[in-house]
């Protein structure tokens, strides 16, 4: 079972300062944020849900859906991240590994207290850069030395000199 990442979004979004800067508006972030975190999940291999509030909204029902591989949450009236985020660590097995987006205080102290590992809205966008940074540097292809004709041969033509060199043909 893969790891579990719970992101509190909203939480997240106000330490990010990439939506102020580019006067983005709170469905602009939100969608950033969710393909961001959908760039996460395919470069850690992490399961990674992003939960937004609805606690103030007229929203009835609580909706879930998908997005690129990334579950997205967007809680009922009367329910907030926190509480959804809480029962999510609950009802998780015990062996496997949760970690929390926040950087609620009290939140990080009740998810801690449930078995999942805290992470600070701002470590986890630091991560964020950092894991697709790497991913970019992964995916880009392995390009031999310019000095080097050999290396840029394909694999067969290079088997093939190197028997010819011992003699083997």
């Amino acid at each position: 079972m893969k790891p579990l990442l719970l992101v509190d979004g909203y939480n997240v979004l106000g330490a990010w300062d990439v939506p102020r800067k580019e006067n983005l508006s709170i469905e602009e972030a939100r969608e950033r944020l969710v393909h961001l975190a959908a760039d996460y999940a395919g470069y850690s291999g992490q399961e990674v849900v992003v939960v937004f509030d609805g606690h103030y909204t007229d929203r009835p029902v609580r909706s879930l859906s998908t997005v690129h591989g990334v579950e997205v949450v967007f809680t009922k009236h009367g329910e907030s991240a926190d509480n959804y985020i809480e029962a999510v660590c609950d009802a998780a097995p015990k062996w496997r590994q949760i970690r929390v987006a926040t950087s609620d205080a009290l939140e990080q102290t009740v998810t801690l207290g449930r078995g999942a590992v805290r992470l600070s809205s701002r470590e986890f966008l630091i991560e964020l850069s950092h894991v697709r940074e790497g991913g970019r540097t992964q995916m880009q292809p392995e390009r031999p030395p310019r000095n080097d004709l050999f290396s840029r041969l394909p694999k067969e033509q290079r088997a093939l000199f190197d028997r010819l060199r011992k003699g083997e043909e």
